[in-house]
């Protein structure tokens, strides 16, 4: 006994049959109701689903004697059971354009064309597939026909590639109604399924077929194939394990157990993982294709934790627990790096894919965690900047665009980078984290007098020089996002008896000019001094004369210090994780 293949015992005979379709399918059945076919139809979509099965549908339906006034074919006929079945037709020629498709194919098709049906009232139908093989001189023989064809003769290219048509032939595409197919849904191609193991009399779990569907990818004869194939493994009803076995599915299992592997950083462990894959007789391709959707569902569950994923409930916990312990920063990372092996296809070209799929995964399991500067600290035992500030940097006075200059350099905040130059990211939506500065202690209460500060005993330096040094030592009294240039700036005393401070050019003179913040200087540095002085901006045009210029590097090296002076935690953690302070632009 000859067996017929599911997918074509199954093919729809009716347009009401077509799954996914209906945009097409209807479109077409009123056409044939209404009496307003197109000479000419383009089908373009991926393969297996239902390019080729419409084209027949609508040639069954212009040629039933028997159709229906709503447009469908009866599918019984004689007419229609040739058609469907693929079989010789007078009036129904299908030519595959990849064997036939030079310009000598063309013209004989165009001349066949000018012969009319073989009865009054039926069609001729040319279904041309593959039409994208078709050659430029084939298009252009062609194209006159198309223009100006005979009555009653309808042409339906089908193609999967239509790009190549509107390179090759744009012409063409005016000539035409064009239909683009859609993708059938995982959903419809297990209800279709159903529908096909009812009529064989087997059965299957949900699980089963739901793996069937994702792996047709679009295709309802692909599912209809793999259909086929495990129900010769099994002889009868369908099971789970049948079809990994025939897909070559790696169980999810597997994947749990290398995502432990990652997640600890066991990178010798790589080595046995792929080993016993290989020794099972898993594809690497196939394994490949599993870590991607693994990895997906992990960011889904990270991001979403109440997702819908197509999985058992027992791994839907399993991957929900192991989400946890990545940043959503992270998997995106991962899925980026194990993205590039498929997009540049060196997986299926490679004589050795084990070689590069071992790579990929040590590649995960070195790839740096995620690190934010302010949950450091807090690790550490500091405290992070508060919220609504970008590190130390603001100086919440409104003071315009200096409220943003950094605590030690010119408006630029202070970020952590590994040592090869990449950015710390930090929660997955911004490529480097937020600034981390010191932030001053509150001004001292003046009712404490003039010898402290904060609560400390302060003893009066000996000089003006002295004095100055050691409150900027003090940093407890210095305005938030000023020591550098005030450490740059040189302290002369005036005539008056004020104080004068020269300061070179930069981005903080506007500010140092208000009179709000020379009087918390001259708070500050009263405890220093042992008296109060006034406190006054010398410019070079004021007669003054300008130190020694320190450049912007300095200023920045200069930061950098400070800042690990302060949080001596900070510098203990970039010692131990290999990482160096760089400065960047705040705004980003």
């Amino acid at each position: 006994m000859s067996h017929t293949a599911l997918a074509r015992k199954y093919r729809p005979r009716s347009f009401a049959d077509v799954t996914t379709q209906e945009h097409v399918s209807e479109t077409l059945r009123r056409a044939v109701a209404g009496g307003r076919v197109s000479h000419a139809y383009l089908f373009c979509g991926p393969r297996g689903v239902g390019k080729t099965t419409l084209a027949r549908v609508l040639a069954m339906a212009l040629n039933c004697p028997d159709r229906t006034d709503e447009g469908e074919p009866c599918g019984e006929c004689q007419s229609c059971s040739r058609i469907w079945g693929g079989h010789t037709a007078l009036d129904v020629v299908e030519i595959d354009a990849a064997s036939n498709r030079g310009v000598d194919d063309a013209r004989d098709l165009r001349e066949r064309a000018m012969y009319a049906p073989s009865q009054e009232a039926r069609f001729k139908v040319y279904i041309v597939d593959e039409a994208h093989m078709l050659t430029r001189e084939a298009w252009n023989a062609l194209l006159k026909i198309l223009e100006e064809p005979p009555p009653r003769v309808i042409f339906v290219f089908a193609t999967t590639e239509p790009q190549k048509i509107q390179q090759s032939a744009a012409p063409i595409l005016s000539r035409c109604q064009r239909f683009d197919f859609r993708r059938i849904g995982v959903t419809d191609i297990v209800e279709r399924l159903r529908v096909v193991l009812d009529r064989e009399e087997a059965t299957a779990p949900d699980e089963a077929l739901r793996i069937i569907g994702r792996k047709a990818d679009g295709g309802m004869r692909d599912a209809l194939s793999l259909l086929d194939q495990v129900l010769s493994l099994t002889g009868g009803d369908v099971e789970l394990e049948s079809v990994r076995q025939v897909l070559g599915l790696v169980e999810e299992e597997r994947y749990l157990e290398l995502l432990d592997v990652l997640q600890a950083g066991r990178h010798g462990e790589i080595f046995t993982v792929v080993e016993r894959l290989l020794d099972d007789g898993y594809d690497l391709v196939e394994f490949y294709h599993g870590l991607l959707d693994t990895l997906r569902s992990l960011l889904r569950l990270r991001l979403t934790p109440d997702a819908e994923l197509d999985v058992r409930e027992d791994v839907r916990a399993a991957l929900a627990e192991r989400a946890a312990a990545f940043e959503p920063a992270d998997l995106v990372r991962m899925m980026s790096t194990a993205a590039e092996l498929e997009g540049s296809g060196s997986l299926r070209r490679s004589p050795n894919p084990r070689v590069l799929v071992e790579m990929l995964l040590l590649r995960l399991s070195y790839m740096d965690r995620t690190v934010a500067l302010e949950d450091l600290i807090r690790a550490l035992g500091g405290s992070p900047p508060p919220s609504g500030t970008r590190g130390g940097g603001g100086n919440g006075d409104g003071a315009g665009g200096q409220a943003d200059e950094g605590e030690e350099g010119d408006s630029r905040g202070t970020e952590a980078t590994r040592a090869d130059g990449s950015d710390e990211e930090s929660d997955g939506t911004a490529v480097s984290p937020p600034s981390v500065e010191a932030r001053p202690a509150p001004l001292p209460d003046p009712t404490s007098g003039p010898a402290s500060a904060g609560g400390e005993d302060i003893v009066a330096a000996p000089s003006l020089q002295a004095a100055w040094a050691q409150w900027l030592d003090h940093r407890r009294t210095v305005p938030s996002g000023l020591s550098a240039f005030l450490r740059s700036a040189t302290v002369q005393e005036a005539e008056d008896g004020a104080l004068e401070l020269v300061l070179v050019p930069g981005p903080a003179q506007e500010r140092l000019e208000e009179i709000r913040v020379l009087r918390d200087i001259a708070e500050g540095l009263e405890p220093h001094l042992g008296e109060r002085r006034e406190i006054r901006v010398a410019h070079p045009t004021d007669g003054g004369e300008v130190p020694e210029r320190i450049s912007t590097e300095t200023v920045r090296e200069d930061t950098m210090r400070q800042l690990l002076r302060k949080e001596p935690r900070l510098e203990a953690a970039v010692e131990a994780w290999d990482l160096e302070l760089t400065d960047g632009p705040r705004n980003r």
